[in-house]
């Protein structure tokens, strides 16, 4: 027997990086553009007035993550 796969919509599961920073108010941007200049977890701490233990959340959730979690078939 043939097994048939239907097509599906791509569905999240979980929060996007961005929904994340905006919880901890923290500019989304200004967040991207930090890792693109690879500050370090100190200095973002301290310039977005959060924990060091954030700012390490925020990069895992980016490096293993990305932007967005979706998951899915097509």
């Amino acid at each position: 027997m043939e097994e048939y796969l239907r097509s599906r919509v791509p569905w999240s599961t979980g929060p996007s990086l961005k929904q994340k920073t905006d919880e901890l108010g923290v500019d989304f941007d200004r967040f991207i553009e930090g890792l693109k200049c690879n500050l370090p977890d100190m200095e973002m701490a301290r310039e977005f007035g959060v924990s060091e233990k954030a700012i390490k959340h925020l990069k895992d959730h980016f490096m293993t993550r990305g932007l967005g979690s979706i998951m899915g078939q097509d």
